[in-house]
């Protein structure tokens, strides 16, 4: 089996339970921006399973869509934490601030840079699949 599924599919499987112990044990409550970025995560894990045991090299076109958004998103919330000018016209207003930061380990890893890791690895292990999949 290609062991780019297999990189994708923890790489998912990782940010889904990391996600959910955040919230769930260490009860971090999810902003906004969060809540977007598990919409677009959490099915990442069941799609990228479902190609992974039935091998489906096509994949690539249904995930693709959704972690790029992630990336885009994540990217945005990181720029809300560590960017003052974006925080200014920050557009999450109830509830927990976007602009908030439950974890900073190192000065410069949140909650949000971990997500856009995870899209990132997402998407290039993709990027590569389908590459593969029009070589073949």
């Amino acid at each position: 089996m290609n062991p780019l599924f297999i990189v994708a599919w923890l790489t998912a499987i990782v940010a889904t339970l990391g996600s959910l112990f955040f919230s769930e044990v260490m009860h971090f409550i999810p902003c906004t921006l969060c809540w977007y970025q598990r919409i677009l995560m959490y099915p990442l894990t069941i799609f990228i399973g479902i190609a992974f045991y039935n091998k489906e090299r096509t994949i690539y076109k249904y995930v693709l869509p959704l972690s790029i958004t992630g990336m885009l998103v994540s990217g945005y919330h990181y720029g809300l934490q560590k960017i003052p000018f974006l925080q200014k016209i920050e557009m999450c207003t109830s509830g927990v601030p976007c602009s908030g930061q439950y974890i900073n380990w190192l000065g410069f890893i949140t909650i949000p840079f971990l997500a856009f890791c995870a899209f990132t690895i997402i998407t290039i292990t993709m990027l590569m699949l389908r590459k593969q999949s029009n070589e073949a």
